[in-house]
C-alpha cells in the first residue's frame, strides 16, 4: 500500500439516488416513502427558469415540514455559470435547517468551482450556526470536468461523490447520440468472417471509459463513484443492464429519474447473498490462516491472500450497512 493513506467519505446508502424537481411538491411526500436510499430535491435541469424561485421556497418549505426519515436528503443548484446558483446556496443553507445533508453541484468543470462553493457554504454555515457539516456531491457532466476530475474529486473536504452527468457529457464531447445514457448500435465491432463468410456485430459500451475515469478519480479520493441518469425509464431491462456494468466498474448506485427506477437499482446495488456469505467465509479463512501464521490460504479450490480480504470485507461492509441503515 502506498504511504498515502485515503481518507473516507461519510459513509452512506447510495444504492438509488431518486430526482425530484423542485417545482413539483406533490412529489415530496411520495418520495419520502419510496425506497431510494438518496433523494435530491432539484433546482437545475428539471425547473424552467420563471419556475426557480418558487421551486427554492418549495424546497426550504420541504425541509422542514416532511418526514424524510432516514434518507440522505440533497439539493441540486444551479451551474456556477447562472445568476440563479449564489441564490441557491444562501437561500437553501441559511433557511433549509439542519435536515438537509448534501449540496449537489452540476457541471462542475474545475477545483476552482468546488473552491468557491465550498468558501460560501462554509461562511454560511458559521454564520447561521449550522451544527451539522454539509457535503458535496459533483456532477461530471462537462469535456472540462472530466479532464480535471482528479483535481476535482480532492478539491474539498466536504465532498462525498462524484456522479456521471451522460446527457450533457454527451452534449459537450459532442458524442452522436440524443439518448440519456444506454447503448449505441453504432458503437460496435465487426468480426471477419467466418469459413462462410458469415459476420457478427458486437455492440459496445459507449460510456464504458468516462464511467471507468470517475471511479478511479472517486475511489482514489474515499469518495462514492455513482452513475447518473438512464432516459427511457419505460426500458427497464435497459436500466438494468446500464447499471450492472457501472456496478461491475465500482459504481456503488444510480440515478432514478422515475419511481419505476428504484427497485431495480436498489437490486442492483445489493450484493446478492451468495457473494456476501462467501465473503464471510473468506475474511474468516484469512483469519484462522493469520493465526497460524500463513499469509496465503486455499479456499474452495483457490488462493486467497490479503488482497482477497480487502475485496472481501468491502462486500461485507456494503452489506452490512444496507441492512442495518445508518440513517444521516
Amino acid at each position: 500500500m502506498s504511504f498515502t493513506i485515503i481518507e473516507q467519505a461519510s459513509s452512506r446508502l447510495n444504492r438509488c439516488e431518486l430526482a425530484v424537481p423542485g417545482s413539483s411538491p406533490h412529489m415530496f411526500e411520495k418520495a419520502a416513502r419510496s425506497a431510494a436510499d438518496v433523494i435530491f430535491l432539484d433546482l437545475e435541469d428539471a425547473v424552467a427558469p420563471d419556475d426557480k424561485p418558487k421551486a427554492r421556497e418549495n424546497i426550504i418549505q420541504a425541509l422542514h415540514d416532511v418526514d424524510w426519515g432516514s434518507k440522505t436528503i440533497s439539493v441540486r443548484i444551479n451551474g456556477l455559470d447562472t445568476h440563479y446558483a449564489y441564490r441557491d446556496l444562501v437561500d437553501v443553507v441559511e433557511r433549509g435547517g439542519e435536515r438537509l445533508d448534501l449540496i449537489m453541484i452540476p457541471k462542475v468543470g474545475t477545483a476552482a468551482d468546488v473552491y468557491a462553493v465550498d468558501m460560501l457554504v462554509t461562511q454560511i454555515e458559521t454564520a447561521v450556526g449550522r451544527k451539522k457539516r454539509l457535503g458535496f456531491e459533483h456532477i461530471i457532466e462537462t469535456a472540462l470536468g472530466m479532464q480535471n476530475v482528479g483535481a476535482i474529486a480532492a478539491a474539498s473536504k466536504r465532498n462525498e461523490s462524484l456522479h456521471f452527468g451522460v446527457a450533457d457529457y454527451a452534449a459537450s464531447t459532442r458524442a452522436r447520440t440524443t439518448q440519456i445514457g444506454g447503448p449505441n448500435a453504432d458503437y460496435a465491432v465487426l468480426t471477419d468472417p467466418d469459413e462462410a463468410g458469415a459476420r457478427v456485430r458486437h455492440w459496445g459500451d459507449m460510456w464504458h471509459y468516462a464511467i471507468n475515469r470517475l471511479v478511479v478519480a472517486a475511489r482514489a479520493n474515499g469518495l462514492r463513484p455513482i452513475d447518473g441518469p438512464f432516459g427511457d425509464f419505460s426500458d427497464a431491462d435497459g436500466y438494468q443492464a446500464q447499471a450492472a456494468r457501472s456496478a461491475v466498474l465500482g459504481c456503488e448506485g444510480k440515478w432514478a429519474i422515475h419511481p419505476k427506477q428504484i427497485a431495480v437499482a436498489n437490486a442492483v446495488f445489493t450484493p446478492p447473498e451468495k457473494e456476501v456469505a462467501k465473503a464471510r467465509r473468506i475474511i474468516a479463512a484469512m483469519e484462522q490462516a493469520q493465526a497460524e501464521g500463513k499469509g496465503a490460504v486455499s479456499l474452495d479450490g483457490r488462493l486467497i491472500d490479503i488482497a482477497s480480504v480487502r475485496q472481501a470485507e468491502a462486500l461485507v461492509a456494503q452489506a452490512d450497512l444496507i441492512a442495518a441503515p445508518a440513517g444521516r
